[in-house]
């Protein structure tokens, strides 16, 4: 679970310095937002559910690295074009891996279950919430393919198998294939919820 979530920082750091690009912004900009995108979401969660010290004042290495690779694509960003399939697919294991870390996190903690859920929840989407916002732009959760309803199932499952007494590693496993499966086929086959449009005027 370590590699992939060093995987999944670095992949979000790198969406959320191209987002911060897309808005001509300078290099400290692009630190903050690169920043926000891979860790945002940890930090919220400790900090709503009170669990302190957060996890990247522990390990500065991770800083580190998302600052790195955020500077990182400001120097690839005109050949990343031809990785996109492969940062959709870094982007999935990392909604899926924050998912897992935040539910686990609340189950430790002794949280009811519907806290448990919404902490999963929480890790996996706010960085990119936070990005969105921060750039002006109405959050992709909100407005695209299946993304939070990926978060929410991949909680659902880890706490169905905790409740069957599936081994840790064993439920880990089939919750990551289950969910990267799930939000691969939302993005192949653009499956959406359905969308809400309200245009009339109050007078």
């Amino acid at each position: 679970m370590l590699v992939i979530y060093l995987l999944a920082i670095t992949a979000e750091a790198m969406s959320g310095a191209l987002a911060a690009g897309r808005r001509n912004m300078d290099v400290f900009g692009v630190t903050v937002i690169a920043f926000v995108t891979a860790l945002g979401g940890g930090t919220i969660r400790d900090m709503v559910l009170g669990h302190y010290p957060i996890g990247w004042t522990q390990h500065p290495e991770y800083v580190y690295l998302v600052i790195s690779f955020g500077l990182l694509t400001t120097v690839i960003a005109r050949h990343m074009h031809r990785l996109k399939q492969v940062f959709l697919l870094l982007d999935a294991m990392g909604l899926i891996a924050f998912s897992l870390i935040g539910a686990n996190t609340a189950l430790e903690l002794d949280y009811p279950t519907v806290v448990v859920i919404m902490a999963g929840m929480i890790t996996g989407i706010s960085g990119g919430i936070l990005r969105d916002v921060l750039c002006n732009q109405v959050p992709v959760v909100f407005r695209r393919e299946l993304y939070a309803s990926v978060s929410l199932s991949v909680c659902l499952m880890f706490l169905g198998l905790r409740y069957l007494d599936v081994s840790p590693n064993i439920s880990t496993i089939v919750c990551f294939a289950g969910g990267l499966a799930f939000r691969l086929a939302a993005i192949r086959f653009k499956w959406r919820l359905p969308v809400f449009s309200y245009q009339q005027r109050w007078e």
